[in-house]
């Protein structure tokens, strides 16, 4: 997180013109250099023709994504011209019931807002028991983690019903460090509060498991 904060730093110094800054390639460039083969990687742009996604209206997209967020406990600290000016770096999507969104052990750069409709959380255990970990509803973020820290999917997310969907791919966060750092810091700082919280519940629930 402090190289994520650095780079923040120094591109809101202001101290270069803005054509002589380079853009920022944190996240987009996260895989290779912990030796991921770009083979390896499933961007969101293949996973979208391969469970028959289907584009969303930016303007449907958005008014779900802000009424969201608003009545969320953590997002509902972006104002609404922070979510407006967001929505530029999001794609919306409709997906059909029973497509694996995210696949467990495979190594992805984007994560996903389920806007309507429900996605499940399923974890194959190393002894082969199937674990639900949670049944998604609205608003609720996924594969935050892998955007973040580029490590490999933890679970299964899976639409249980047709579902609308808002994604951020890591290079479109990284536009949005270099076009509007201040945007992208106070996401980054949410997502890294929510995705702890999410953490400590599937840890005790994982632990319980056990018992």
């Amino acid at each position: 997180m402090k190289g994520i904060l650095s780079l923040l730093r120094r591109n809101t110094r202001g101290d270069k013109p803005a054509e002589d800054q380079t853009d920022s390639v944190l996240f987009s460039t996260a895989f290779a250099s912990q030796g991921v083969d770009a083979s390896m990687l499933v961007p969101w742009e293949a996973r979208a023709v391969e469970v028959g996604a289907k584009r969303l209206p930016p303007s449907r997209g958005g008014k779900l994504l802000q009424a969201l967020w608003a009545k969320d406990k953590y997002m509902a600290h972006l104002d609404t011209d922070a979510v407006e000016r967001m929505e530029r770096f999001f794609e919306f999507a409709a997906v059909p019931a029973n497509r694996d969104v995210i696949r467990q052990e495979e190594y992805g750069n984007f994560m996903v807002v389920v806007l309507t409709g429900a996605i499940a959380v399923d974890r194959l255990q190393p002894w082969g028991e199937q674990l639900r970990l949670a049944e998604t509803r609205p608003g609720d973020i996924l594969g935050e983690m892998s955007l973040l820290d580029s490590g490999i999917r933890f679970s299964a997310c899976t639409t249980l019903i047709d579902s609308e969907i808002a994604v951020l791919s890591a290079e479109a966060m990284d536009d949005m460090m270099t076009k509007d750092p201040q945007l992208a810091a106070s996401l980054i700082a949410l997502l890294a509060r929510k995705l702890s919280l999410r953490l400590r519940v599937v840890s005790a629930r994982l632990s319980d498991n056990r018992k």
